[in-house]
């Protein structure tokens, strides 16, 4: 057989989630037909939520022996943080896949709690727990047939780089399907992929620029307002209506799908380049439209923003610069 007959070889692809709801896997799926170019461009070597693969098959790969991985999912115990590295270990290039694996996502808000406040209200105080014995779980526990194990449950969230190196951030909760096709692409095709730790699939201009909704110089707000409170008219920009949308702290890349669908933006793509922290970018944009002087008058503004720390952090308390309530 000449060179010039020689098929390219498959990519040896795998994908694996920590603390996440399963979203981003899905999303992987959601290329419907295109899941017919990724097959036959690579090989999924490890996929445990889809295929029938165990930790010993990683385990026994040669360090390298995977190209690239899409990790999805926060580090929130010491399974999520083996695999981590393990998988960083036998892969070429890790890819932080998602807003929790990127910035710590939805599961990072129990950073607002400490392991012993969130272990009291699951396992003493939730409406539907019966445990008189207050029995919590452990991660060694003797039974005759012998020793039972479960990962250790850590004190706090992290996002991937918080425990390896992470190659590309793809952003999203979870990624849009056309961001993921275009670099899986990039990657078969051999193009050229931006600088490492860079991140990828999003554009560098914040979700205000792509939206098309109306906007005017007049963001000046005496209410603020919860989007169930108001009669939104499809058309202005939410910001001037009083409701809070993280666009301007966001990055673009996602479509504006959430306000074209007549929802504000919630901020999953994370922050643009400029702007590290997306919760302390959003709250110095709201101190901006604040129309008010007086303390109490301001305060009172304020006070209409139901969970401002969870508004703004809602994607990012892990990655972001004050990682956990103290």
């Amino acid at each position: 057989m000449t060179t010039e007959n020689k098929e390219k070889p498959k990519l040896k692809m795998a994908v694996y989630w920590g603390a996440a709801c399963g979203g981003c896997c899905v999303s992987v799926l959601d290329v419907h037909e295109k899941l017919f170019d990724v097959v036959a461009a690579a090989d999924l070597v490890f996929w445990p939520i889809a295929l029938d693969f165990k930790y010993k098959d990683l385990e026994a790969m040669p360090d390298g022996h995977i190209d690239v991985t899409l990790f999805n999912g926060a580090i929130r115990n010491s399974e999520n943080k083996y695999i981590a590295m393990l998988l960083r270990q036998k892969s070429k290039i890790m890819v932080a896949y998602g807003s929790c694996a990127h910035m710590g996502g939805i599961p990072g808000l129990a950073n607002f709690s400490t392991k012993e406040e969130l272990f009291k209200r699951v396992y003493f105080e939730s409406e539907s727990t019966l445990n008189s014995e207050k029995i919590l779980p452990e991660p060694d526990f003797k039974v005759k047939e012998g020793d039972l194990e479960l990962p250790v449950f850590y004190n706090d969230v992290m996002p991937l780089n918080k425990v390896v190196c992470v190659d590309y951030y793809l952003p999203g909760c979870p990624p849009q399907t056309e961001r993921l096709l275009e670099v899986f692409m990039a990657i078969v095709n051999g193009s050229e992929l931006p600088s490492k730790k860079s991140v990828i699939g999003a554009y560098d201009k914040t979700q205000c620029d792509e939206c098309e909704r109306k906007k005017t110089d007049n963001k000046k707000i005496k209410k603020f307002y919860r989007p169930w409170e108001i009669e939104d008219d499809g058309e202005t920009c939410f910001l001037e209506q009083g409701v809070i949308c993280m666009g301007p702290a966001t990055r673009g890349g996602c479509g504006v799908r959430c306000i074209k669908g007549n929802a504000p933006c919630r901020g999953c793509y994370g922050p643009p380049p400029d702007s590290p922290d997306p919760g302390a970018k959003m709250m110095s944009a709201v101190a901006t439209m604040i129309d008010a002087n007086e303390d109490v008058e301001i305060d009172k503004i304020i006070e209409d923003i139901v969970d401002p720390a969870g508004t703004f952090y809602r994607f990012s308390l892990p990655g972001s610069i004050i990682r956990r309530k103290l």
